[in-house]
């Protein structure tokens, strides 16, 4: 078996393309394969294959990066044709390979429809694919609800129960040192593990200072009287506008306060002329799933997210 990377000749680029999107998870398209490839958020020295010794292409993975991303950030498409005997094999040679030559573990996304547990064929590609990401050293696994808001989900109206407004970088790195205490977010649970909260916050900063929304967006919650409740961060990906990151801080949990704030991160971006607005949380959140719910936002997609344990 031969892993290697597609190179930049047009005719490597075309096999990539007309890989076969066979299998009961769904695969990207051609034309949103040659999309990404544009936006050089694929690129061909991330885009692999696995060949066997007459050169036919078994299997195919398509990791993801920004534009402006040293190295991937995340698999998007993993593939290996029906034919082969043992595909959880071959899809973690596939993978070691990859991280290999990238010197990092990207994280593996794999989005599912609701209820893609009863369905037992689909139950089997994901059992292989969830073999060959362990296999590759991707053992933890967290599943998240992507959500998606539209227009005719409508906003709710301010009820006056707080008071929004911009605050300084400190205010900020403040507030996620508080919201961080507490939180049912997974990946903020294992991250404090090896860091302590400033630090993190530092990190989550930075992280959404890098999305492509803006830091004018930002917004901290108070009470009337001027006490912190929270805080509000509209993001974007580069295809939607997303809600990015919500909270109360400990003291103020358990009140209702969250739909106040996740309805003015809404109603800023539907205010923008935004046709969708993207959510995630962990299907383990279920306060915050029951937010998402109640503001009109529908479930679209299970995503299974594995990574790599946190040392």
């Amino acid at each position: 078996m031969i892993f290697r990377a597609a190179t930049a000749d047009p005719a490597d680029v075309d096999r990539a393309l007309a890989y076969p999107a066979d299998g009961p998870v769904a695969a990207l398209t051609a034309e949103k394969v040659r999309e990404e490839l544009a936006g050089n958020q694929f690129r061909p020295e991330w885009t692999w294959f696995a060949e066997d010794a007459d050169g036919e292409v078994l299997a195919r993975a398509l990791w993801w990066g920004r534009a402006d991303s040293e190295r991937p950030i995340a698999l998007d498409c993993l593939q290996v044709r029906s034919s082969v005997a043992d595909p959880a094999a071959v899809a973690a040679g596939l993978l070691a390979a990859g991280h290999a030559a990238f010197g990092n573990l990207p994280v593996y996304n794999i989005s599912l429809p609701c209820g893609w547990r009863d369905e037992p064929e689909l139950a089997a590609a994901v059992a292989w694919r969830r073999e060959a990401a362990y296999g590759a050293g991707l053992t933890r696994e967290i599943e998240r609800l992507r959500y998606e808001w539209t227009p005719a989900a409508g906003t709710t109206e301010p009820t006056g129960r707080l008071v929004f407004r911009d605050g300084t970088d400190e205010e900020f790195l403040d507030a996620f040192v508080r919201l961080s205490a507490g939180s049912l977010d997974l990946h903020t649970q294992t991250e404090l593990q090896s860091m302590d909260a400033e630090q993190l916050a530092r990190e989550d900063v930075e992280f959404y200072l890098d999305c492509p929304g803006e830091r004018s967006w930002w917004r901290l919650a108070h009470l009337p009287d001027g006490t912190l409740a929270g805080m509000a961060i509209p993001s974007a990906t580069p295809y939607h506008r997303n809600v990015g990151y919500l909270g109360v801080v400990p003291e103020q949990r358990g009140q209702g306060l969250i739909d106040e704030i996740l309805g003015e991160i809404t109603r800023f971006h539907a205010s923008e002329g935004a046709e969708r607005v993207t959510a995630t949380t962990d299907s383990v959140n279920a306060p915050m799933a029951a937010a998402f719910d109640r503001a009109g936002y529908q479930v679209s997609e299970i995503r299974l997210v594995m990574e790599a344990p946190t040392a």
